[in-house]
């Protein structure tokens, strides 16, 4: 449940098109759903602003299209699914045939935001190619929940000339996710060029020594451009999320 729609019932209590009683009925089934094999947190985007998202690896497409479905019946706004496996997305764009499956970001988006106007604008910067899938990620959640994104791909350091040439949307955008492997050292670049939030996302690409991502990692942390935020490794979600964050804030 939703803000608007908390407002929207006590609204209509107050114009006498529900009685107190049936309001009562509506808010007794928040907090938590209980599906048996799942409890969902049906008052997060209440208090949060963050829809409940389905992180599906692991999950069975069964146990992936139940929470979905009770997740549409809930609320009015945007139901997704993470790390989405071919299977778990078959079953789910068959059971809902508005679901679009995003297979590069393995994101399933059942309903997008409805707002009419974006949020805001969030610059997603990828360093290489081999880091599309978490910049996908980032941008295919970010846009699920009303951002307006700009994309801006294979932009790393080994070519410098790239990202001076993609100035345009990091001085427009009201945040900027960054997604980097090998050494990591792309959101450092971007953090000096903007005053905009920098989100860094490390990715597991890279030979031996990168660690699976760790290289970057520590590379990120350790950055010289100052306020910069890091992700966990390969988590685009996570950084739609705190641009998100942001910029219900700047809403509010």
């Amino acid at each position: 449940m939703r803000a608007d729609e908390v407002r929207s019932l006590l609204i209509a209590v107050r114009e006498g098109r529900i009685s107190p009683d049936e309001a009562v009925a509506s808010l007794r089934r928040l907090p938590v759903d209980d599906l048996g094999f799942a409890q969902l947190d049906t008052h997060r985007e209440l208090r949060q602003g963050l829809p409940e998202t389905i992180y599906a690896e692991h999950k069975t497409p069964a146990q992936t299209v139940a929470i979905a479905e009770r997740l549409l019946a809930g609320t009015t706004g945007p139901v997704l699914a993470t790390r989405v496996p071919p299977d778990s997305a078959a079953m789910l764009v068959a059971r809902r045939p508005e679901a679009i499956y995003h297979p590069v970001a393995r994101v399933v988006v059942v309903r997008s935001e409805s707002e009419p106007a974006p949020l805001g604008l969030v610059a997603v910067v990828s360093a290489g190619t081999s880091d599309q899938p978490v910049a996908e990620e980032a941008a295919v959640v970010a846009e699920a929940c009303g951002i307006k994104v700009e994309r801006v791909a294979d932009a790393g350091v080994a070519g410098l000339h790239r990202i001076l040439a993609a100035r345009a949307p990091l001085d427009e955008a009201d945040a900027v996710i960054v997604v980097a492997g090998m050494e990591g050292a792309l959101p450092s670049i971007i953090g000096g060029l903007t005053g905009a939030p920098v989100v860094a996302v490390p990715t597991s690409v890279g030979y031996g020594s990168s660690f699976e991502g760790l290289s970057a990692l520590l590379g990120m942390l350790n950055s010289c451009a100052a306020g910069l935020v890091v992700c966990n490794i390969d988590n685009g979600f996570g950084a739609a999320m705190f641009a998100l964050r942001l910029l219900n804030r700047k809403r509010a």
